[in-house]
């Protein structure tokens, strides 16, 4: 196509909405349709578009973006929270990885300064395609979904100083880095960020009291784009310019409505990017050089497995599946190997020859990672769960007053509340992933076990408990785990949570209190609710006093009659009635009130 610029953004727009449902349709994702649309689109494919490079160029401001989004995210207490597997686990790898790659491309002629490069290129994942295909397989908070977060959180953050280094290393021609050079580097830097922090909070604050959206936006893009200027402007990365400021502001009030502004501009120009990395591939390349790019692509694919399994599996105490599940995700080339690759290029560290091979190769490694992951899960869904199991944790025999079965967002209240009162109690949680990390935060009395065990109750001490705390999610196994407790320590206090009504009538039946799990919260709700409508704080407290009184109530008789679908109908209309004349009753002087507001939970969809 040789039109002006509106005929090629509707090109590339229509590409991308062709493209991504139909790939996404197919659990591919959207990178790999934007990969294979700029395949079709460019010199090799349709020819739509022949201008590639400078297509490439402009569309390197989505990486910049990204950039500047993974600095808003990097704040230093998140940093603290998560330094063990960031910079222990996605160091290790990052390492391995390049030694590897770097030494395989030592051992085929490149000078040491293009095989660091290369071999650090390689050795990053892309972060939008391994996310993605975790988010659509719901695998992110798993224990392989967790580490390969933090391995991508460190590759992004040792892209930084890679492609600042890439420079350096071209302008210095084969000879030691100059220390003009450095220092120029170096103070550009302290500029950006002395600067920054004494002026970026202020910026915002003034352009905040507009009160004019599209100012701000027109600030926030005119930090990122500056800042990236300025570091590409004294031979550095564009992209480390917009990371300093993204981390600069990570912690200022503004940090949300920076991430929202931006991220519409981050997406599209990101597609953009991969849509002209598509086009940028060589398929005359691979056409003339199959085996070579084959060859390229398997070694990336196993090296990058081989350290990801190792280090998942002694690093990360992960079971083999896991482990293998780590490497699945993260043995593809990444996003910015095309960046660093161009660069490496441009510093004149990499002949074209060789640059069009390692872009094919990484486009091919991106591309092939959805389909064989495909394969690979469904291999390993269905192998033998043998070599995973995690034998439940040995519980020494202690005397606690209270045992929690289940540790999630509910169990986790009552234990610190314990905790305080200096009371002493076990937990038993089924989730090895939620064990671990409780445990990171001095969780000692937490172990991994399943409830509905008697043996591991015995285990647990048992026996010596006054209260059993059941606040397992799942309705069915909370049920289980109830039933056996009454069976087996029938004198004990069973307090129970409860999904609903059902369910807190299902608990009745075994002789335990059940707690709905969001009564208390909405009621809380409610009654604020009454507050902003001008009704003093001491009326609006009573009258939620009284709700409860009257919903407890109503909870008892109506499970003397919940299993007649007619009569408990009957029985929330009365209630209801009820419930507004108790109200009618108590309103006096200027308290207006909204009668419908307050009624009884209805039993055709109760809570």
């Amino acid at each position: 196509m040789h039109g002006g610029g509106l005929e090629i953004a509707l090109v590339f727009l229509l590409a991308g909405v062709l493209a991504v449902p139909a790939f996404k349709r197919f659990g591919l994702g959207a990178v790999l349709a934007y990969l294979v649309a700029g395949a079709v689109l460019g010199p090799d494919g349709l020819g739509l578009v022949r201008d590639t490079g400078r297509i490439l160029n402009a569309s390197e401001v989505g990486v910049v973006m990204l950039l500047f989004v993974i600095g808003l995210e990097l704040s230093p207490a998140r940093l603290k929270v998560m330094r063990k597997p960031v910079f222990g686990t996605g160091g290790l790898q990052v390492l391995l990885s390049t030694v590897l790659l770097g030494g395989i491309c030592l051992g085929l002629g490149l000078p040491w300064r293009t095989a660091l490069v290369v071999g650090m290129g390689l050795a990053l994942s892309s972060t939008a395609v391994s996310l993605q295909l975790l988010s659509e397989r719901k695998e992110l908070t798993s224990d392989y979904g967790r580490a390969g977060f933090a391995v991508l959180l460190f590759q992004d953050l040792a892209a930084i100083p890679l492609l600042a280094a890439i420079p350096l290393l071209g302008g210095a021609k084969n000879q030691t880095l100059t220390w003009p050079a450095a220092l120029h580097a170096v103070g550009a830097i302290v500029v950006v960020v002395v600067g920054g922090r004494l002026l970026l909070h202020h910026l915002f604050r003034a352009v905040a009291r507009t009160a004019m959206p599209e100012v701000f936006t027109a600030a926030a893009l005119l930090v990122v784009l500056g800042s990236a200027w300025f570091l590409q402007l004294a031979g550095l990365s564009a992209g480390l310019g917009a990371f300093l400021a993204g981390v600069l502001l990570s912690d200022s009030e503004f940090r949300h409505e920076l991430e929202s502004q931006i991220e519409p501009f981050k997406s599209l120009l990101l597609g953009l990017f991969f849509i002209s990395v598509g086009m940028s591939i060589d398929l005359d390349r691979i056409r003339a050089e199959p085996q070579i790019i084959a060859a390229g692509v398997v070694a990336l694919l196993l090296v990058k497995m081989g350290v990801l399994v190792a280090l998942g599996r002694w690093q990360q105490k992960m079971s083999w599946r896991s482990a293998l599940k780590l490497g699945g995700v993260l043995w593809l080339g990444g996003e910015f190997a095309f960046v660093v690759f161009n660069q490496a290029q441009q510093a004149d560290l990499l002949s074209i020859r060789h640059h069009d091979r390692l872009v094919a190769m990484v486009g091919l490694s991106m591309a092939a990672t959805p389909l064989l992951l495909i394969a690979a899960g469904r291999w390993l869904d269905h192998a033998p769960a043998a070599a995973q199991t995690r034998a439940f944790d040995e519980v020494d025999d202690q005397q606690p007053q209270v045992l929690i079965a289940g540790m999630g967002r509910f169990g986790q209240i009552v234990a610190r509340l314990l905790t305080a009162q200096r009371l002493p109690f076990v937990a038993l949680e089924h989730s090895p992933e939620t064990v671990d990390a409780l445990r990171r935060f001095g969780n000692a009395r937490l172990f991994y076990g399943d409830p509905t065990r008697p043996e591991l109750l015995r285990a647990a001490g048992a026996q010596h408990c006054k209260v059993f705390v059941v606040a397992i999610d799942d309705p069915d196994t909370n049920i289980k785990a109830t039933r056996l407790i009454r069976r087996m320590y029938p004198t004990a206090k069973v307090l129970a949570r409860a999904r609903n009504r059902q369910h807190a009538w299902r608990l009745m039946d075994l002789g335990a209190e059940p707690f709905r799990e969001t009564f208390g919260s909405s009621l809380e709700m409610g009654e604020r609710t009454l507050t902003a409508l001008g009704i003093s704080a001491s009326t609006a407290a009573a009258h939620a006093r009284q709700f409860r009184a009257h919903d407890e109530k109503l909870l008892r008789e109506q499970y003397l009659i919940y299993d007649d679908e007619a009569a408990l109908l009957q029985s929330t209309r009365d209630a209801r009635r009820d419930l507004e004349r108790l109200f009618a009753a108590d309103i006096s002087g200027d308290d207006g009130i909204v009668r419908d507001g307050l009624s009884a939970e209805p039993p055709v969809r109760p809570s």
